[in-house]
C-alpha cells in the first residue's frame, strides 16, 4: 500500500521550527545555521530551520541549497524576487510544522543561543515571547534613538506595552503564529497583531551581537513608514470589524458642524438681512457637509467590504483559546 506522505509529515512534525528570513547574507549563513543547529541540538527536541531567502542578489540562494542537502533540518525558501521581511515571515509561518514557533533574523545579531530561554519562558503560559535587546549594539542615531522612540509610541497607543518591538527574536505558539497574516511592513507589530487573539505576551532580556558581516538593511528611513503602519493597527485594533463606527461617526461630527453653520448663517440672512454671501464660513460648512456625507459613504462601503472578507474567507471575528466538556 502506498505511503500517504502528506499522513506521515504531520504524524512526525518536529516540536521546534524556527524561521528566520535572509536577504544577501551570504557572509553570515554557514556559521548561522552552524550556531543554530548546533543549540537545537542541545534542546533534545526535535526540530526544524526555515531559512527564507527574499529576492538576495549575492548568491546566498546557491548556499542555501548546498547547506540544505547537508543538513537534514534545514528547508530552503527561495523567493522569485525581494518581497519584503513580512512576506518571508508569512512564508516561514505558513510552512511552520512546528508546535512552538521561533523567528529570529539572520545577521547574527540575534544569539541562536538564547532560543532555549525564549521557550522556557513560552512554556509558562504565555502564547508569545519576544526578545528585548537590553544592550542592543547598533549605532546611537540611526538605530537606537529612533527604535526608543517608536518603541514608547507603539507601546503608548496600542496598550501592548514592550521594551523592543523591533527585535526578531521572537517565540510563538503554532495556534498564534499561523493566525498572524503580515502584509506590507506589519511584522514590527506582531505583538499587536496577536493581541487582537488575546494572545498572552511578554517579553525577555537577550543577548545582540554588533554584526560582523554584510550590511544592515534598515535606517532612520524607516521611521515615516512605522508611523504609517502604526495608524493602520490602531484602526485595526478598534475599528476593524465594525470602520462604520470610525467613518460613521467622524462624518456624522462634521456633518452636524457643517449643519449647523449653514443654520446659523441662515439666520443671519432671514432675520438680519446680513450679506453671507462672501463669508469663507459659508464654503466651510458646506465642504464639512459634503466631506461629512462623502465619509458616511466610505463607512458604508467598508462595512459591506469588512463582512464579504469574514463571509468569504470563513474567518471569525472571535478566538477560542480551549473548549473543555
Amino acid at each position: 500500500m502506498p505511503t500517504n506522505n502528506k499522513s506521515s509529515s504531520q504524524e512526525h512534525a518536529p516540536e521546534i521550527s524556527v524561521i528566520i528570513p535572509v536577504f544577501n547574507e551570504s557572509a553570515n549563513l554557514p556559521l548561522l545555521i552552524k550556531k543554530t543547529v548546533e543549540t537545537l541540538r542541545l534542546t533534545g527536541r526535535t526540530f526544524e530551520i526555515i531559512i527564507i531567502d527574499d529576492g538576495s542578489t549575492d548568491g546566498s540562494a546557491s548556499i542555501l541549497e548546498e547547506q540544505s542537502r547537508m543538513v537534514p533540518e534545514l528547508k530552503s525558501i527561495i523567493f522569485r524576487r525581494n518581497f519584503g521581511q513580512s512576506a518571508a515571515m508569512t512564508a516561514g509561518f505558513d510552512h511552520a510544522r512546528g508546535e512552538i514557533v521561533v523567528s529570529m533574523d539572520g545577521d547574527l545579531q540575534n544569539d541562536p543561543g538564547d532560543i532555549p530561554l525564549l521557550i522556557e519562558k513560552l512554556e509558562e503560559g504565555f502564547d508569545v515571547v519576544s526578545g528585548w535587546r537590553k544592550d542592543r549594539k547598533d549605532k546611537l542615531i540611526s538605530r537606537r534613538l529612533p527604535s526608543v522612540v517608536a518603541n514608547w509610541l507603539i507601546g503608548k497607543s496600542t496598550g501592548v506595552m514592550l521594551h523592543d518591538y523591533g527585535c526578531s527574536l521572537k517565540a510563538y505558539r503554532r495556534d498564534v503564529a499561523k493566525k498572524l497574516l503580515l502584509y506590507g511592513e506589519l511584522h514590527r507589530f506582531i505583538p499587536v497583531l496577536a493581541s487582537q487573539y488575546g494572545a498572552c505576551i511578554t517579553e525577555v532580556e537577550v543577548r545582540h551581537h554588533p554584526r560582523t558581516a554584510g550590511s544592515s538593511k534598515y535606517g532612520i528611513g524607516r521611521t515615516y513608514r512605522v508611523i504609517i503602519d502604526l495608524l493602520l493597527m490602531l484602526f485595526f485594533q478598534k475599528f476593524a470589524t465594525s470602520p462604520l463606527q470610525f467613518f460613521g461617526l467622524t462624518g456624522g461630527a462634521l456633518l452636524i458642524t457643517g449643519f449647523g453653520i449653514e443654520t446659523y448663517l441662515t439666520w443671519l440672512k432671514l432675520w438680519h438681512g446680513e450679506d453671507i454671501g462672501g463669508r469663507p464660513l459659508l464654503l466651510l460648512g458646506a465642504l464639512l457637509i459634503i466631506t461629512g456625507l462623502v465619509l458616511g459613504g466610505i463607512g458604508l462601503l467598508a462595512e459591506l467590504v469588512m463582512r464579504t472578507y469574514y463571509e468569504s474567507s470563513g474567518k471569525r471575528i472571535y478566538a477560542v483559546r480551549k473548549i473543555c466538556g
